[in-house]
């Protein structure tokens, strides 16, 4: 029913603002992009329509309502974030193809040791990890198995003391889910809204947020929220009384053995992604000394295009061919096109501004306080609501609120991206909360009221590392907006 009603919702809401203008201030085209916005907001929230067709709408009304000319709007489409994205889904998929990704979760379990509570950091760590360079969907799907063994080793074990699995099963389950949402905060490419974040900063005020940059940053929330959470799910939330697991060494190291030696596309791999990993991060400061030109789409896209040259040991292919590329999420790559085609017009058109306008009422407000009531409202808007579409949609507004209350609009924009990765608390928050559900292990309300927890922690944590540490990683001064990016 609800998305019966969106259907008609979005464009009947559409038409009335393009045909009586009501707002007063707003330009015709300011009126016509945000009549495209609110078509686009509505059928996202609900998900009316799968969210990467949705997005494709302002090819068709911005051209037609005025809002944007056709050849800018698709131009946003080919953004070079766009293009970042997709090279690191290239490697992702390599790593993926040649089951990397299983021997790097299993070694790193492996090394921590039999401990319950150690088993449980050691999926968290490997989860977190992989989770940096591949989508957090991907992650939690491959190690959702893995834990599902281990748990079943501990049920099947006669040493185990009674309902013990269970406890040992939702806990480990929430760490899954949990550090798959956190490593992803870590790298420009780990979660969509950062790379989101990282288009509009670029397109509106033309700085780039470097692969290095981001990294000092997001990699010192991912690791405080890290260790909060096994804290918190192994101390608190759940109480074991078998701290030593029955068999789960063994089981461990069946699994390892069952990997068998290192083959030789996995070596392969495994150069070509530290090697990719170590130009994103010394690009800055190694290479571009060098080579002027050379950015991190750049280096995305070479990595990628180098699995489609190398040979792997069966005859004629190589590590990565065409039929592999189905395996892309092409419906994100397109919900980042669509969110930066939003960007540039609430740009071009003047809305933007004349939104930041109406906020001034927010002016009294000290930053802090400000920060924390964004980060709380994003925080809980992701709960039920896509947080790629939600960054897309509020980003380009952010940008002028920053303005008229003459703060740096960094402050406020990465605070709502990295909040917009922190919903915690409900299966539909996010991918990897819906595939740990899946397990049989959880109930909703074993998700909320572990996650308000993570919730409420991750809010406070963003507000005191956004207003008091990225001033001094970034070199910025949060207490005014720049010169240099006023219009």
């Amino acid at each position: 029913m609800q998305k019966r009603i969106a259907l008609i919702l979005g464009p009947l809401l559409f038409l009335i603002v393009i045909l009586l203008h009501p707002f007063e201030g707003l330009s015709v085209q300011g009126h016509a992009v945000l009549a495209t916005t609110l078509w686009i907001a509505i059928w996202w929230i609900v998900e009316a329509v799968p969210i990467a067709a949705t997005a494709l709408l302002p090819i068709v009304l911005f051209p037609l309502s005025g809002g944007m000319d056709l050849a800018s709007t698709t131009a946003s489409f080919g953004h070079k974030y766009v293009f970042l994205y997709l090279g690191g889904f290239l490697i992702a998929i390599g790593i993926e193809k040649w089951n990397l990704h299983r021997r790097i979760a299993i070694n790193i379990i492996a090394f921590i040791g039999s401990d319950v509570r150690k088993i449980i950091l050691g999926f968290m760590i490997a989860t977190a990890f992989l989770s940096m360079w591949i989508s957090n969907t991907a992650t939690s799907v491959m190690m959702l198995p893995i834990g599902m063994a281990i748990i079943k080793q501990l049920k099947d074990n006669p040493d185990t003391l009674e309902d013990e699995n269970l406890i040992f099963g939702k806990a480990l389950m929430l760490g899954i889910a949990y550090s798959a949402s956190i490593g992803g905060i870590s790298t420009l490419i780990g979660t969509p809204p950062n790379l989101v974040l990282a288009g509009v900063v670029q397109s509106t005020y033309g700085y780039e947020i470097t692969f290095l940059e981001w990294f000092s940053f997001g990699f010192p929330i991912a690791l405080t929220l890290l260790f909060f959470c096994w804290i918190y799910l192994t101390r608190y939330a759940f109480t074991f009384k078998q701290t030593e697991f029955p068999g789960g060494k063994k089981e461990i190291q069946r699994l390892k053995k069952e990997l068998g030696p290192v083959r030789y596309e996995e070596r392969w791999i495994t150069l070509v992604f530290a090697l990719a990993a170590f130009c994103w991060i010394s690009r800055s400061f190694l290479i571009q000394p060098f080579l002027t030109a050379i950015d991190d789409t750049i280096i995305a896209i070479f990595f990628g295009v180098v699995l489609f040259v190398l040979p792997s040991k069966k005859k004629g292919q190589p590590l990565l061919n065409w039929k592999d590329t189905m395996n892309i999420p092409w419906g994100i790559i397109l919900l980042f096109g669509g969110g930066m085609a939003l960007a540039k017009a609430f740009e071009v058109s003047g809305l933007a501004i004349w939104l930041g306008s109406l906020m001034t009422e927010f002016g009294g407000l000290t930053l802090i306080l400000l920060l924390l009531l964004l980060v709380t409202a994003i925080n809980f808007l992701t709960e039920i609501t896509s947080n790629l579409a939600t960054t897309a949609m509020l980003l380009p507004v952010l940008g002028p609120l920053a303005m008229e209350v003459n703060v740096h609009p960094f402050g406020l924009m990465v605070g709502a991206a990295i909040a917009a990765s922190c919903a915690f608390m409900l299966p539909v928050a996010t991918p990897p909360n819906a595939v740990v559900f899946g397990s049989g292990y959880l109930s909703i309300p074993d998700m909320v009221t572990k996650g308000i927890v993570m919730n409420f922690f991750s809010i406070l944590l963003i507000t005191l590392l956004v207003y008091f540490l990225l001033p001094l990683l970034w070199n910025i001064d949060l207490s005014s907006f720049p010169i240099a990016f006023r219009p």
